[in-house]
């Protein structure tokens, strides 16, 4: 794993003296190159169990790891369009920065340290304010030295959290399994403020309560094939730095209280996705409030516990392939108007009917209506909370959830078929782009509707980690 984060880091790093947007492809080229031959070694279990005693080639970060290389590639050469516009020096740092944002991702994926992980996301915060501000004009300033400063003031929060998790189990090392072993004779009440901590500062990576603004200004701030990786790829790494201190907490006495905590923080994040969906004018924030919302829902799926946290991996891992593939499809419209301005952009099934229906089918996917893989563990998520007899989680999803159908319904589909009141640049679009986006989305309806036991395997690995 250390060979693989030096020589993938060299590669990204070389495009930063490049200014030929050939030699920039071809570089990207070598290093999907070294993701897919990682990705091969993790299949045939060629690189063993752990690298340098840091990293473990686990079930949960091979999966994410494999959604990842195919989502940074889509982003990668998707980009190709938007960079366009962009002079060489600007192409040069966009391009090397997506690529070692990857390359930290991956890093996270794998490390089996509380410290590494720690590291790793604070190198995805320089990365991801690094894409923000490639272009350099004044608004992408301010979004950039938003982004570090809240990313790096929740990060410094886990980092306390870290401090009293080791201090307070007295572990004599900083991996996953060492605290955890020592967890159980931890004081309680310094677990819950550690727990407290983590969840808080992680908050700004998985785009989860309270932190979660941090996420929806990146997107907004960042280039849609960039938004497409930074809302699944380093959501996903969030997400796991957090399932993997839930895990920790697993054997201890404190761990209905998280559990409990985790239900709190996914109905909060399920409240703030639902109704700003409905208040925003801006289909980057849209599909940013959305990923509050799916994330809130992997947070009930943990806090409930029992079916609910096999779901809500499997939630996790599906929504990475549909909001990559609406996000690619947001570049297209990008080109097509010049803007993302909801309440004037229209008639976009007659200017690009491939993109128009990409979109439709993506919305029906991502509100869960069958074949959609997230119907598959929203209902697994209901029913284990049925079966808990919680009531009032219940009627909240079921309310929130509404509210998410009508919003995503009348808003893509004023899109697609209200009149236009913005000017149209149809002659700069990529068509096939869209084609291409349409991809990720039938594989997620294909993991809707039949399961690949490889994939059932690997969720199964990780919820019995």
């Amino acid at each position: 794993m250390i060979l693989y984060l030096i020589i993938s880091s060299l590669i990204a790093a070389s495009a930063f003296v490049l200014r030929s947007r050939r030699q920039i492809y071809m570089i990207g080229a070598a290093f999907y190159t070294v993701q897919i031959l990682l990705a091969a070694g993790l299949l045939t279990g060629l690189y063993g169990e752990t690298s340098a005693e840091i990293f473990t080639f686990d079930a949960a970060g091979t999966l994410f790891y494999l959604l990842l290389t195919v989502v940074s590639a889509f982003a990668f050469f998707h980009s190709e369009a938007y960079l366009k516009q962009n002079d060489p020096d600007q192409t040069a740092v966009y391009s090397a920065l997506l690529m070692l944002l990857t390359t930290a991702c991956a890093g996270v994926y794998f490390s089996n340290n509380l410290a590494v992980t720690w590291i790793l996301l604070e190198t995805t915060t320089l990365c991801s304010a690094g894409i923000v501000y490639h272009r350099r004009t004044a608004d992408a300033l301010e979004a950039a030295w938003k982004y570090l400063f809240v990313c790096s003031t929740g990060i410094a929060i886990a980092y306390l959290g870290i401090l009293l998790l080791c201090a307070t189990t007295s572990s004599g090392s900083l991996s996953y399994e060492a605290v955890r072993a020592a967890a159980t004779g931890g004081n309680p009440l310094y677990l819950k403020i550690a727990f407290l901590l983590i969840l808080s500062g992680y908050s700004c990576k998985a785009e989860l309560f309270p932190l979660y603004t941090v996420g929806v200004d990146a997107n907004f701030a960042a280039p849609s094939p960039a938004s497409a990786l930074i809302s699944t790829g380093l959501v996903n790494a969030g997400f796991l730095a957090i399932y993997r201190v839930y895990k920790v907490l697993t054997p201890t006495e404190i761990f209905p209280w998280v559990q409990n905590v985790l239900l709190l923080t996914g109905v909060l994040s399920l409240v703030i996705g639902a109704l700003f969906l409905r208040r925003t004018n801006n289909y980057k924030r849209f599909l940013s409030y959305s990923t509050v919302e799916n994330m809130g829902i992997a947070a009930i799926g943990l806090g409930i516990g029992g079916l609910g946290v096999w779901a809500a991996v499997f939630h996790v891992a599906c929504h990475t392939l549909i909001k990559s593939s609406l996000f690619l499809q947001m570049a297209v419209v990008r080109q097509i108007y010049n803007g993302y301005r909801i309440n004037r952009l229209g008639d976009y099934i007659r200017i690009n009917r491939t993109g128009a229906i990409g979109l439709l089918i993506g919305m029906v996917v991502l509100v869960a209506f069958p074949p959609s893989p997230l119907f598959v563990s929203e209902l697994m998520i209901l029913k284990q909370i049925v079966a808990d007899e919680r009531w009032w989680i219940v009627v909240a999803m079921i309310l929130l959830v509404c509210i998410v159908i009508y919003s995503f319904c009348s808003r893509l589909i004023r899109l697609c078929y209200q009149p236009n009141q913005d000017e149209l640049h149809p002659s700069k679009s990529d068509r096939t782009l869209s084609w291409s986006a349409l991809l990720l989305l039938c594989g997620a309806m294909v993991v809707g509707l039949w399961q690949p036991e490889a994939l059932t395997d690997l969720i199964d690995r990780i919820v019995s980690l």
